[in-house]
């Protein structure tokens, strides 16, 4: 039953894909017009151009900060509801699901109501006197970053929380039994037993934020350039198909690069932890 609609996805992924690697060898003419001659010409300017390089590494660095930040605010939420022994856990995982049918538009445009310069949090900020000027995040790297953790926080949140249940609550009370503080449980018992699907949760939270393309483009403004936003341009403004295709296939083999080293690193480290065991 699983190898019907798993041959399906499959063939999607080939097909569209197979679209973007063909056109990428293909050199621009202009007005959407494309050579016939294969060459290497998109990727040679890709990897050199000081300007594709600089939106590789801000999505890269984007994406890393919104998984960390993600992963900081998920786990605790998701910890105190998978403990929770009330019916409110599953009101508040059913209201975490309703939020995550709210469009990313609309997600992202309250955010720069929030962050507008006579906004919420500004008026906050002032009023307070933290800061004498206003606190700007639109057009930043900062506002996109809070824009995709507003992205992945609930679909974190979730992955996590169906983790944290398949660890016995009898685990945590024996080693507090034994004399172990709060933050030793937590490094010694429960990151443990939670760091593969923490590790899962990471990697898929990195993979949505590599590929998110309204967050960057609303929040940053126009002035934070990651590659689904330049990808975006390239088509729309520059009208560079080929080119666009490069930059696609580009960070197809940069997030499958750095999902394979990932798994690779964690397995040679389940494999220490086994040789010290």
């Amino acid at each position: 039953m699983v190898v019907p609609p798993l041959l399906l996805c499959a063939g999607l992924l080939v097909s569209s894909q197979s679209l973007f690697i063909v056109g990428s060898f293909h050199r621009d003419l202009g007005l959407g017009r494309t050579a016939d001659v294969w060459e290497l010409h998109n990727y040679v300017r890709v990897l050199t151009d000081s300007l594709y390089l600089q939106c590789l590494a801000t999505t890269i660095r984007t994406s890393a900060f919104a998984t960390f930040g993600t992963l900081l605010m998920a786990f605790p939420v998701a910890y105190i509801i998978a403990r929770m022994q009330s019916r409110w856990a599953m009101v508040l995982i059913a209201g975490i699901v309703a939020t995550t049918f709210i469009t990313i538009v609309v997600k992202a445009l309250g955010l720069m109501i929030i962050f507008a310069g006579n906004g919420i949090l500004n008026r906050i900020v002032l009023g307070l006197g933290i800061s004498i000027d206003p606190v700007q995040l639109i057009g930043t790297e900062a506002g996109v970053v809070v824009g995709l953790m507003q992205f992945t926080l609930g679909f974190a949140v979730l992955l996590l929380y169906s983790v944290l249940q398949t660890i016995p609550r009898s685990i945590e009370e024996a080693a507090q039994a034994h004399g172990a503080g709060g933050f030793r449980v937590f490094t010694r018992i429960l990151l443990p037993l939670s760091l593969p699907g923490v590790s899962v949760c990471s990697l898929m939270v990195f993979n949505m934020c590599m590929g998110a393309f309204t967050s960057a483009a609303l929040l940053g403004g126009g002035r934070v350039l990651t590659l689904p936003v330049l990808i975006q341009q390239t088509i729309m403004m520059q009208v560079k198909y080929s080119m666009a295709a490069t930059l696609a296939v580009v960070l197809m083999v940069v997030v499958l690069g750095i999902n394979f080293l990932s798994i690779l690193l964690m397995r040679r480290m389940r494999a220490a932890r086994m040789v010290i065991a």
